[in-house]
């Protein structure tokens, strides 16, 4: 009958434990490893084999817990004269980083538990400080992100980031982030493609934000610039929020009492208003108003802009929308259809380019 092992749960075929050791309680464990002499020393840095050893030093490195005991391997290991690299390096035992105090599988699952929880979440399931934590998904970010892939790009999207609690945002291919709107910031992006990557981008989604359009249009003449629906439809939540207030003001003593708590009901889809009695004060309130039932009309119309793929029927229910929206003869909707009137091409474009920054 062969005896119980815990070799089986360190597969790393380069060292050989030499000794274990549990702590009372069995909270903790530590595993003592050493180079497995059957194997010649490779350089950490080139992967090539050593040309001479020229010292032996430890490092004591975390590893996934065993069962609920926390896992540290103090390893014996050595410093080798490299030729390739010419210096003198720490030999590759296949299951640490020279730059990281945990093992290479740790590390790993430190990385995947970052994409869920934050950096201090983290290092307090794991018993590690954080920036021991934060010092591992930089590494794997750097490693996995630092240098994106820019070939066969023929559509961009550029949009700006909100980092704040609470608020997470998945993305596509990510290819640069950069500080600050401005068109030098987008530009330095398009500088480092190429003349012939320059033309082959077709089209570049976007807000409305004349920085961004600048950067486009001096640096990707032939690309589409197209709008997305999203921030188009989000300004113009933005003149419905200043269109009832207009009208909260003027409405009577008794009528201001359904105006209240509607803010939000406005803005938000119909389909998502599910408690009955906020679809029944909308109602109310539509039914009162003409003004703001128009526009919450104009809003259901604007987005059906985005559904056409003729450029000749999206510039016709373009123009029929401002001439709807300026029956009202309000300011802030005035100001509005000046706004789509002033980049009705981007808006056009997404009959060609059905394409959005999310």
């Amino acid at each position: 009958m062969s005896k119980p092992s815990i070799a089986p749960y360190f597969p790393f075929r380069r060292i050989k434990i030499i000794n274990q050791t549990v702590t009372p309680g069995a909270t903790g464990a530590q595993i003592e490893v050493q180079p497995d002499k059957r194997y010649q020393p490779i350089c950490h840095g080139c992967g090539q084999k050593a040309s001479g050893v020229h010292s032996w030093t430890r490092r004591k490195v975390r590893d996934l817990n065993l069962a609920t005991s926390r896992l540290w391997i103090n390893c014996r290991y050595r410093k080798v004269f490299c030729a390739q690299c010419q210096g003198i390096l720490i030999e590759d035992l296949e299951f640490f980083h020279p730059y990281l105090r945990v093992t290479t599988r740790l590390a790993r699952y430190i990385y995947h538990l970052c994409q869920f929880m934050t950096l201090s979440e983290v290092a307090q399931h794991m018993g590690l400080d954080w920036k021991t934590v934060k010092a591992i998904d930089k590494f794997y970010l750097e490693r996995n992100y630092g240098q994106p892939d820019l070939k066969g790009l023929r559509i961009l999207a550029v949009d700006e980031i909100s980092i704040r609690k609470g608020q997470r945002y998945l993305t596509g291919r990510v290819l640069f982030v950069g500080k600050n709107r401005k068109a030098k910031t987008l530009k330095r992006f398009f500088n480092k493609l190429s003349i012939s990557q320059h033309k082959s981008i077709d089209a570049v989604a976007m807000d409305m934000w004349d920085p961004f359009i600048k950067a486009v249009k001096d640096k990707l003449p032939r690309a589409e610039i197209v709008f997305d629906l999203f921030h188009v439809v989000a300004n113009f939540n933005r003149v419905i929020d200043k269109v009832r207030n207009h009208e909260y003001r003027k409405a009577s003593k008794e009528d201001k009492a359904v105006y209240k708590g509607t803010k939000y009901l406005l803005l938000r889809n119909r389909k998502n208003i599910r408690r009955q009695s906020h679809r029944q004060q909308l109602k109310e309130l539509l039914a009162l108003n003409q003004v703001i039932n128009t526009v919450m009309i104009l809003k259901e119309k604007l987005k059906h802009i985005w559904t056409y793929r003729s450029r000749t029927w999206t510039a016709k229910a373009l123009d029929q929308w401002c001439s709807l929206a300026q029956s009202l003869n309000h300011r802030s909707v005035n100001t509005f259809v000046r706004m789509l009137e002033r980049y009705r091409y981007g808006l056009i474009s997404h009959c060609e380019y059905p394409i959005h920054t999310g």
